[in-house]
């Protein structure tokens, strides 16, 4: 459910949404009004993950919204965002937010007060801990609720119970299955042998790859025996977080930052 409501802050719309009972205001405009020449930039650096929701059509009704959405930001984001800004009206927009927009919201939540808004410790920790709080609440919510489908690439990986050729696990990054042998025989993961890619040794008892023999005809009317290996869901992981530890990401994890 989404209530939308606006304010203005020394001629600057600002808009809020509460989803699911938590305030989100539009990443763009705050960024704006706080002095930022780059708005995507400034929520990158100083906007936690966790603290972003994109904002669709589908979910919230708001004065033109892009087909890909618009970055909103929590409470916690958006202190972020203040404590990081160096324009000298901050602390004005931050007592603003704090007296006029939340008390008239009535949101049941986080309230910043003059004394947490003066010190900035305070005000990261308060703001750490609503976090931790929130992100407690959610765990228990997930073991509760049904199981819904997620949209990330990890998430996909932990939906399923299947094996996997490395084709499709190139695939997801854009690569070739010869390019992604070669990347993990880079980092130590596989070497050949006789034409096969085998796993060196401290990886082969970790459940990363099921193996088989197949007869293969031959041009000569003859069958010669090849192993075929796909990789578990297991390795499917151990791939996707090694990769990620240098600098490789799926292509859905890729047009995910983008968006944000």
């Amino acid at each position: 459910m989404t209530n939308l409501q606006k304010f203005n802050f020394e001629q600057n719309e600002v808009q809020t949404v509460l989803i699911n009972e938590e305030l989100y205001f539009i990443g763009k405009e705050i960024s704006t009004i706080l002095g930022y020449s780059n708005s995507r930039k400034a929520l990158s650096d100083h906007v936690d993950p966790e603290d972003k929701l994109v904002l669709t059509s589908q979910i919230v009704t708001l004065e033109n919204i892009p087909n890909r959405g618009l970055i909103g930001i929590n409470e916690s984001g958006l202190f972020s965002l203040v404590i990081g800004s160096k324009l000298p009206t901050a602390k004005k927009f931050k007592r603003w937010v704090t007296k006029e927009v939340l008390p008239s919201i009535r949101k049941n939540g986080m309230y910043a007060t003059d004394e947490l808004l003066d010190n900035p410790d305070l005000l990261i920790e308060v703001a750490t801990k609503l976090k931790e709080e929130r992100t407690l609440r959610l765990v228990a919510e997930q073991r509760v609720a049904e199981y819904e489908p997620k949209i990330g690439y990890l998430d996909s990986i932990l939906q399923s119970t299947d094996t996997v050729a490395i084709t499709q696990i190139a695939a997801d990054y854009g690569l070739s299955a010869m390019a992604l042998n070669k990347k993990l025989h880079e980092l130590k993961v596989q070497h050949k042998v006789s034409g096969q890619w085998i796993l060196y040794t401290k990886h082969q008892r970790e459940g990363y790859t099921k193996s088989h023999t197949v007869k293969v005809p031959k041009a000569d009317g003859t069958e010669k025996v090849v192993m075929n290996t796909k990789w578990t869901q297991k390795g499917r992981l151990f791939i996707y977080e090694l990769l990620k530890d240098n600098g490789i990401y799926p292509l859905m994890d890729i047009e995910q930052l983008q968006l944000a």
